[in-house]
Order: structure tokens, then sequence, then C-alpha cells
């Protein structure tokens, strides 16, 4: 059996938006039929949440549009080590993915991309240009439909995502082993 292709969104504290992203696009792996050939988890760029469970308003949002609710997921903060070990690492803010780029050093730093970037109705970025207008809006310190919106952010590029990893796979079963 070949290696399954490793996806891994990123975040703050890895309790609000990381974590939506990663039961998002587990179901959508599911539902494109490659839930078998593609692990997806998340991580945070801090350590102060580890431990916590998803934040129970994110939890609320992901139920609410019939989500499972990420229950036993615990907050735990990226390490160096994760990142090689990843195939696409996915920055919830141009913050998060400078401080991933700083972490991957020279190898893997190509891994890193920004999650909006995959959304088709987001801004397009040239090379050089701020990625901060891709952002995933923070929902920590609003309401419930700051939490709404977060979710719509992260569905609107999930099939973009589920769309380059089905090629990637694509393209990885087409090179013979060697």
């Amino acid at each position: 059996m070949t290696q399954p292709y490793r996806v891994m969104t990123v975040c703050t504290g890895n309790i609000c938006r990381s974590p939506m992203a990663e039961v998002v696009l587990r179901d959508r792996f599911e539902a494109a039929g490659l839930g078998d050939r593609v692990v997806v988890d998340s991580s945070g760029i801090s350590d102060e949440e580890h431990g916590r469970p998803v934040d129970r308003r994110a939890r609320a949002s992901l139920v609410a549009h019939g989500y499972p609710s990420g229950d036993g997921h615990r907050a735990r903060q990226v390490r160096a080590s994760d990142l090689p070990a990843r195939d696409l690492v996915l920055a919830m803010t141009s913050q998060h993915a400078r401080a991933l780029r700083r972490l991957a050093g020279s190898t893997g730093a190509e891994h890193v991309v920004m999650y909006r970037a995959f959304d088709p109705a987001a801004p397009v970025v040239a090379p050089g240009q701020p990625e901060h207008v891709l952002d995933v809006d923070d929902p920590w310190y609003g309401g419930p439909e700051d939490f709404e919106t977060c979710l719509a952010e992260v569905e609107a590029a999930a099939d973009g995502v589920v769309a380059h990893v089905r090629a990637a796979l694509a393209a990885r079963d087409a090179t013979p082993a060697g």
C-alpha cells in the first residue's frame, strides 16, 4: 500500500480554525472517496491551549452544519519535526505561514500554503505580495456569527484543497516507485 498523503492545518492555539478545517477536510476527503488515502490533522503555532478540546463555539458551528463535533481533539503545538512528515501544511493566516516557514527552514517550507489560496473566490496573491488578504478570520473574540464566517471561509476552500490533493495523488501514482 502506498503512503497516505498527509495534510496539516495550522492556526494559533489549535482550538478554533485549524480543528474546524481538519473536520471539514476529513469530511470532504471521505465524500471524494479519498478518506483511506489522506490523513488530516491540525496543530497550533502557540502552546497556550495545549491539551484543550475544540472551542465549544467552533464545535457548535460544526455540528449545526452537519459535521462531526471534533470530540477527542486535543490542542497541540506544531513542532519542526512535524513539517517534513506532511505533504501539505495549510496556514490559516499569513502570520502562521511565516512562523511555519521559519520553523521548516530550508526543507519543507515549500509545503506551507495559505489555506484560502484554494478558495476560488479569494483574491489571487502574486509572488512577493502580502498574503494577509487570504487570512481566515479569527472567531475567538467574537460571537456565533464569527464562527459561522470562519466555517464558511473554511468550506469555501475545502473543495480546492481536495482537488489539489487528488492531482498530487494522481501524479504520485503515475511516478514509478524507485
